[in-house]
């Protein structure tokens, strides 16, 4: 997939209401998940700990975070667009996030997304909320939804 290319935040604005190219499978390794759960001090057994998941827990292998999924939004919005003129982003927001399924280590990830509004902000800047939806491999249900907000400049 090759990600959409704009020259300027203006141009990039005709993109209200429209769908993004779908993303590139990322695979979420045992190393991603040990490495989110020393950063967030979160190390439940069901994250780390391979064998006793295996046995115990009712997805028979240990499941990356749900936050390590809204983690990677940005990541993954990143491979979508190309704004040629942006000097610099900032995560401003996250709106009604759900993680209806759980993704269980070694699944391949990827985003979907569609630009739902685009605020302008003084500065040369814009504020951009997306509908993400992060797909998993083979699964029915998505790995999470949310409305991510992001704030671009010029």
């Amino acid at each position: 997939m090759k990600p959409l290319v704009f020259e300027n935040l203006k141009e990039f604005t005709t993109m209200v209401g429209k769908q993004l190219p779908t993303g590139n499978w990322y695979t979420v390794t045992q190393e991603m998940i040990n490495d989110f759960a020393n950063a967030t001090l979160d190390k439940q057994w069901i994250h780390i700990d391979k064998e006793r998941a295996k046995k115990e827990s009712p997805f028979k292998s240990t499941i990356a975070h749900g936050f390590m999924s809204v983690a990677m939004i940005s990541k993954l919005l990143e491979g979508l667009f190309v704004i040629k003129s942006v000097k610099m982003g900032l995560n401003y927001g996250l709106n009604k996030v759900r993680f209806p399924n759980p993704v269980p280590v070694n699944s391949l990830l990827r985003m979907l997304a569609e630009v739902k509004e685009i605020e302008t902000l003084d500065n040369n800047g814009i504020k951009i909320t997306f509908s993400c939806l992060i797909e998993i491999n083979g699964q029915e249900k998505p790995a999470c939804v949310a409305e991510f907000l992001c704030v671009l400049y010029e």
